[in-house]
């Protein structure tokens, strides 16, 4: 029995000795760390979507000068809203043609920078504009970053 006892006692306190040998710490300086240079890269930053419905007023409105990508369409609105922008057409006419399988009449914008926006609406009325936004998000919760682009 006081073998058992002994042997206990032996086995922690190297235990103990081998975790304070663990607790070293070393100082370094921060002229030791290398510092790489940021790169140019672009960042797809994903957002957590809450369960809570926005309200009308919080949309995100931008001022740009936009013109119809389609030529047939020379129709100009004051306020548009924005399903989804892109820096390349094609991509822009894959989401259009997905959104009208949803049922949406959406239309190609091209904005003065050459990116391509899909609006879901134009009008001339900013109230009737900022409704359909909140249409939109009461239907589409995938589309809830909906935005308002006032045309300058």
């Amino acid at each position: 029995m006081k073998f058992k006892t002994l042997f206990l006692i032996v086995i922690c306190v190297l235990l103990v000795l081998s975790c304070k040998g663990l607790k070293k710490t070393v100082a370094v300086s921060s002229d030791d760390i290398p510092v790489e240079e940021p790169t140019k890269t672009e960042v797809l930053v994903v957002q957590e979507v809450s369960e809570e419905p926005l309200s009308q007023t919080d949309v995100t409105v931008r001022s740009e000068s936009v013109k119809p990508v389609d030529k047939n369409d020379k129709t100009l609105y004051a306020f548009y809203v924005i399903i989804g922008s892109f820096r390349s057409v094609d991509n822009a006419r894959q989401f259009n043609t997905d959104l009208v399988r949803k049922g949406f009449s959406p239309s190609i914008l091209e904005n003065e920078n050459g990116l391509y926006r899909i609006s879901v609406g134009g009008y001339n009325v900013e109230s009737a504009a900022r409704a359909k936004i909140a249409e939109i998000r009461a239907n589409y919760r995938e589309h809830r970053d909906v935005w308002l682009l006032v045309r300058k």
